[in-house]
């Protein structure tokens, strides 16, 4: 089995995720089934399908995060430094067209939300800064075309 890299904070979210669903969702989607299966006949019954249905994407998203969970490799960021661009690392940019800073960091698929800023180590972004340092320029090939960053600083934690 491939072990996933993942921050503390990534492991922790999908922990209570999985919790949730767990605690929260089954049960509440167990009672609509019930409460539906209580109204009759069950063929013409949207309240029973449609709570069916909803117990079928959460069980699988349940099996999703166990999966993920136990194939983890949490990397403790308090451990690592350097000037080097690594997983977990947070790193500043400089859009060298348009003068733009953004910071993103380098985290595990399951965790990644670039809204948040923070980037799939996969991802081109990513792919593209892993071993630079504070100084280099990178070009980014993104579905929205090619970008030149700057990296202006490097940090952990």
């Amino acid at each position: 089995m491939e072990k996933i890299p993942m921050t503390a904070s990534g492991y922790a979210a999908l922990e209570a995720e999985l919790k949730r669903r767990q605690q929260e969702e089954r049960p509440r989607i167990i009672q609509a089934i019930a409460e539906a299966r209580a109204l009759g006949d069950l063929s013409e019954n949207a309240e029973y399908h449609a709570a069916k249905e909803a117990q079928s994407l959460n069980e699988g998203r349940i099996q999703e995060l166990e999966s993920l969970l136990s194939r983890a490799d949490v990397i403790d960021l308090s451990k690592l430094n350097g000037h080097t661009v690594k997983f977990g690392a947070t790193v500043t940019l400089v859009d060298e067209d348009t003068e733009e800073e953004k910071v993103y960091q380098i985290v595990g698929e399951p965790e990644a939300d670039v809204h948040s800023g923070r980037v799939s180590v996969t991802s081109p972004v990513a792919r593209a800064l892993i071993g630079k340092s504070i100084g280099d320029s990178v070009e980014v090939v993104t579905p929205g075309g090619g970008k030149s960053y700057e990296i202006i600083n490097v940090r952990f934690g």
